[in-house]
């Protein structure tokens, strides 16, 4: 039906966060992570094609409005710095997609569609049984979160 919509670019992309950045965004939050404290100017000359330098400084600006990075002065210039490891902010992105995504009327039919896109996939066996575990791992913590909060029940 929707045939394109999912194109090449979601599905051969290992990338999550193709959803929240740009691919200027991207590249540049790359080089962030991998230093501790950066300039504009030591993020343009870092990046693996040529973007003028007000172009990467407004990536970072918009970076910053976002809050995937930190930034403080030194002197006339600002100094960046990822806020979270490039894992906690594929975690946190992910994380903020499914809670979107699962919100409203609209869940069952979005669950029933990932169980079979996941089971029609090669390996879908093993990938369900580990969904499997997770939501038994899940409902096990529910449970145990309940009983040390007893009180907490009653009061719904």
């Amino acid at each position: 039906m929707f045939k394109g919509l999912w194109n090449r670019r979601w599905r051969e992309s290992n990338d999550p966060l193709r959803a929240a950045l740009g691919n200027l965004e991207r590249e540049v939050m790359e080089v962030v992570w991998r230093t501790d404290d950066t300039t504009v100017k030591q993020v343009q000359s870092a990046l693996r094609r040529e973007v003028a330098y007000t172009t990467v400084m407004t990536t970072l600006d918009r970076l910053f409005k976002k809050g995937f990075v930190g930034r403080s002065r030194a002197g006339r210039a600002f100094v960046y710095r990822a806020i979270l490891t490039r894992a906690q902010t594929e975690t946190a992105v992910a994380r903020g997609l499914m809670s979107g995504i699962f919100a409203g009327p609209s869940a069952m039919p979005i669950l029933s569609n990932l169980v079979d896109a996941v089971g029609s996939e090669e390996g879908g066996a093993d990938l369900l049984d580990a969904l499997e575990q997770m939501v038994r791992e899940k409902r096990r913590r529910i449970e145990q979160d309940l009983c040390r909060r007893p009180g907490e029940r009653d009061k719904s």
